[in-house]
């Protein structure tokens, strides 16, 4: 760490690092939030599907996020749980438009929540109701309600419906989780203390 990184850590000046899961099935526009919350001379040209894991950073006003962006191929889903105990905060992405696949979404969730990496910590995630554009696309609302996250009752969460090839609905969502990791510090909280 060099004298300058020093004197801005002194001061406050640097911004808290935090580490970010974004999952969700394949298709359902990860990468492509991912790449629309860079700043635009760092945002890449051609999305293609991801395979196994990338990491990507962003900043915001006080934050420094480093994304794991996921791969959401049904091969590559059990790799997520080796990730889960570095991650301070969630995004978890829904392709609107699949209905026929929000079954599955759900599944991954639950599957998800009950990990025992996951389950006893008050980690805020943040859901991308994706594809809002498309025709048959379903409301947030509606997506809220398939998924049950009225059942979430130890972990803030937050719903946006977003597209993410505009970037409509991006920056509600990142200023919510920005404001939900600034107001605590999810990696040492831990529900059973409470």
């Amino acid at each position: 760490m060099g004298l300058f990184d020093k004197l801005a850590g002194w001061l406050g000046l640097k911004k808290k690092e935090v580490h970010v899961l974004c999952l969700g099935l394949d298709n359902s526009g990860k990468t492509t939030i991912i790449n629309k919350l860079k700043p635009s001379n760092a945002q890449t040209q051609d999305i293609v599907p991801t395979i196994g894991f990338s990491i990507e950073k962003f900043k915001t006003s006080s934050l420094s996020f480093t994304v794991f962006d996921m791969s959401g191929q049904g091969r590559y889903r059990n790799l997520w749980e080796h990730y889960y105990k570095e991650g301070q905060a969630i995004i978890f992405v829904i392709d609107s438009s699949d209905k026929l696949r929000m079954v599955v979404a759900k599944e991954e969730l639950d599957t998800l929540l009950n990990h025992p990496d996951i389950k006893h910590r008050r980690l805020p995630i943040l859901f991308f109701a994706n594809k809002m554009d498309l025709r048959d696309a379903i409301s947030s609302v509606k997506v809220s309600q398939l998924l049950s996250l009225e059942n979430i009752k130890d972990k803030p969460w937050h719903i946006c419906a977003s597209d993410a090839l505009k970037g409509e609905g991006l920056q509600e969502g990142v200023d919510w989780l920005q404001d939900q990791i600034t107001e605590s510090n999810p990696s040492s909280e831990d529900v059973r203390d409470r």
